[in-house]
């Protein structure tokens, strides 16, 4: 069979059990031919409604869903070429991997030799081929993993569809398998939309970024881009790796503002082109913990282009490539600095000290 075009759109849709509440309300979205999607948000804010609806479970209250421009809302999973792979693998015990694999195409009535022929391809490419005569018993958890993906994709679907893949897995084989999965996408060069609660989940593995929260999506973007350039206060403390700072315009100049918050006198703020400020207009920003440098009180001048917010060292975590440095400063959530760890034990901070962070004032992002 010719793969077909994989590319699905969103047109309005919109899902409610009741009549009266949404579990996914007004949605939009565009997800291109051969993109490795991540629906992320946390649970009930409707990522796995849309994943049902597009692998063809549950159909929406209203809207489109058009996969290759074909509107398939009211076609069955098998008629818009769409395949699941679920959390629990549902693998057959009694079966080897090539007869799990090839189960699929048992049913469709494939000759055995047929099936044997696409299910030992299917093994070459997800590295399966020396399993082929075991049973899911004797495998490892990555291994079943294969195993059921290579199960879904065999069909030859447009779309394949995970639904928290991986968050059955301990921490070490969760960070393999994230490269196995965006490798396999790679090779099969198939559509995945992959529901994940996991920011780093997502960030490691998508081409496509989607932020949920309560039915609608709050920003979708690049994994760069959502990490990076967040929209809104939601978004940026949800992705994390960000300081959220809040507060009040007191100064414009033109080419730069000035900030006040409860906690903070002023902080420097960019003007965005497009973007107009007014005098005592409540703004949110967001600041990278990357971009946050440590300088004990007193001892250095800020540096010319940047801004600062004082504060007293709270905690601090070893995170191995990186300390974590944890202060009160802006307001009732912690500021961190992500210091590198060689820089911190060149001169090591602890609980109590006083400290400026320093950050240049164009790496300062103004959220919506």
């Amino acid at each position: 069979m010719t793969r077909t075009r994989g590319d699905i759109e969103l047109a309005g849709i919109a899902k409610s059990y009741d009549g009266q509440a949404y579990a996914v309300d007004g949605i939009n979205l565009k997800i291109p031919d051969g993109a490795y999607c991540c629906l992320l948000g946390p649970s009930g804010c409707g990522k796995s409604t849309i994943l049902r609806m597009v692998a063809g479970h549950e159909d929406p209250t209203v809207g489109e869903i058009l996969i290759g421009g074909e509107n398939v809302v009211g076609l069955a999973p098998l008629e818009r070429r769409t395949a699941m792979m679920f959390q629990s693998y549902a693998l057959f015990p009694h079966l080897s991997v090539r007869d799990n694999i090839a189960f699929a195409l048992r049913v469709r009535g494939l000759s055995k030799t047929d099936r044997y022929l696409k299910a030992d391809a299917m093994m070459e490419k997800v590295r399966l081929t020396e399993f082929a005569s075991r049973l899911p018993a004797q495998l490892s958890g990555g291994q079943q993993q294969r195993v059921a993906l290579a199960r879904a994709a065999i069909t030859e679907p447009r779309v394949l569809l995970l639904d928290e893949p991986l968050s059955a897995l301990d921490e070490h084989l969760r960070i393999r398998m994230r490269t196995e999965l965006r490798r396999m996408q790679q090779d099969l060069g198939i559509t995945f939309i992959h529901v994940t609660h996991t920011q780093l989940e997502a960030i490691a593995l998508a081409d496509m970024v989607v932020v949920m929260d309560k039915g609608q999506i709050r920003q979708a973007g690049p994994a760069r881009e959502i990490y990076a350039a967040p929209k809104d206060r939601y978004v940026a403390e949800f992705i994390g790796g960000q300081n959220v700072l809040s507060g009040r315009v007191n100064y414009i100049n033109g080419s730069t503002a000035t900030m006040a918050g409860s906690m903070f006198s002023e902080i420097a703020i960019p003007l965005s082109p497009g973007r107009t400020l007014e005098m005592g207009q409540p703004l949110d920003v967001a600041v990278r913990r990357d971009d946050v440098e440590l300088m004990r009180l007193g001892h250095s001048s800020v540096p010319a282009g940047s801004t600062s917010v004082e504060g007293t060292i709270l905690g601090v975590e070893y995170q191995g490539n990186f300390v974590k440095v944890m202060m009160a400063a802006a307001g009732e959530e912690e500021f961190v600095a992500y210091v590198p760890e060689r820089r911190f034990f060149e001169d090591t901070m602890t609980v109590g000290d006083r400290v400026i962070a320093v950050w240049q004032i164009d790496r300062t992002q103004l959220l919506a």
